[in-house]
């Protein structure tokens, strides 16, 4: 990977083994000396820790914030965990925050340093989304999943080996999120077609290469080789750079997404233990997959013919030809050894239909075929 890349505030990437070493230094160089280092018990004892302890032999004043879980037992990136964050941070003193874990842990500091103004760095604890780099924070507000303004960090130190310790359902869950790009990219591409929203050939290109790469080596994502490892959190890298580069999420979220943040909101609703981001996108990938399927090849759907596929459907019938069956996109998901189906994943019957004919409202911005279904 190439590790000079400058996009935005994103500095410096490093992805290799022993990678959580050299952030002191980075810091050191960048006059980034009282830290406040941002995690939940797992992520602590799996690099925190580590993090903490070389910070501190480098003259790094450091003060931890381990997050707390809700009452079902999870850390949420909601209201509570921002301010809980935010408490420790020291207005005029702290000058740098430490994001280490995954997606939800990274959603939390980077909008804490957006409204803050204090950069923060990334320690990746699992392969487990493409948000990374992200520059916005979906953020569960009274209940509801929003997507708000935040920042890239200013670095990534993706340690190899911390990441080949993740747990198995964190790693498919990481090869869950990449699978989702098969119905994204498609869903850009009509939104385009059809709500005339902006698009980027290279924002798509470096996504489409993204997920090829995931799908090559799908084997030895799921043994958690070094090198499968490796080219999976390459992989989440590059599509969450995509987005930084154009500016949104498009590239990498489609109707696959919207059904994964409607299930979570019923979740939360519920008091249910949350469901991995990536196990639910992928089983909605396959899910969309075959509906999309169903309703533009096959036409199992004629009283729901939307003006778009009317207008278009021979373009569309094309750009669905390169989104595999929802039988593929199943045994890919088994070859990584995450959950492949509604039943596995845990999502209802009612639920998964609620979400089929509501996801779409969840950004109702977008032109996906979803939209274009329900309201036809």
């Amino acid at each position: 990977m190439d590790n000079s890349r400058e996009i935005d505030h994103l500095e410096k990437i490093v992805l290799e083994t022993g990678a959580i070493y050299k952030a002191a230094s980075f810091l050191r160089d960048r006059i980034l000396h009282r830290l406040v280092i941002v995690a939940d018990q797992n992520t602590y004892d799996a690099a925190g820790k580590a993090v903490e302890e070389s910070l501190q032999s480098q003259g790094l004043k450091t003060k931890l914030c381990i997050l707390e879980p809700n009452a079902a037992g999870d850390v949420v990136a909601d209201e509570q965990a921002v301010v809980q964050l935010l408490l420790e941070v020291d207005p005029g003193t702290t000058d740098g925050l430490i994001a280490v874990g995954a997606g939800t842990i990274h959603d939390i500091v980077r909008f804490a340093s957006h409204k803050t103004g204090i950069p923060f760095v990334s320690i990746p604890t699992a392969p487990s989304v493409d948000g990374f780099t992200s520059a916005g924070a979906p953020l569960i507000i009274r209940g509801i999943k929003k997507t708000v303004a935040a920042v890239p960090p200013i670095a990534i130190f993706a340690d190899v080996h911390v990441l080949m310790k993740a747990p198995q359902p964190l790693v498919a869950a990481g090869f869950g999120d990449m699978l989702g790009k098969y119905t994204s990219l498609f869903d850009w591409k009509v939104s385009r077609l059809t709500g005339g929203e902006p698009y980027s050939e290279q924002a798509a290109v470096i996504t489409e290469q993204a997920l090829k790469s995931c799908i090559q080596h799908a084997a030895e994502i799921g043994e958690r080789t070094e090198e499968g490892i490796r080219i999976l959190m390459t992989a989440l890298i590059e599509s969450g750079i995509a987005m930084l580069l154009f500016g949104q999420s498009h590239p990498a979220s489609g109707a696959e997404h919207h059904l994964s943040h409607h299930w979570e909101m019923a979740y939360l609703r519920r008091g249910n233990r949350a469901l991995l981001h990536g196990a639910k996108v992928g089983v909605a990938c396959a899910e969309i997959s075959s509906l999309y399927h169903a309703a533009v090849d096959e036409g199992k759907f004629p009283g729901r013919q939307p003006k778009a596929l009317l207008e278009h459907g021979d373009q569309i019938r094309e750009w669905l030809a390169e989104v595999p069956p929802a039988s593929r996109i199943r045994e890919l998901l088994v070859l990584a050894g995450g959950p492949s189906t509604l039943e596995e994943l845990g999502v209802d019957e009612d639920l998964f239909t609620e979400s089929l004919r509501e996801a779409h409202l969840v950004r109702y911005n977008r032109h996906t075929l979803l939209r274009a279904l329900n309201e036809a």
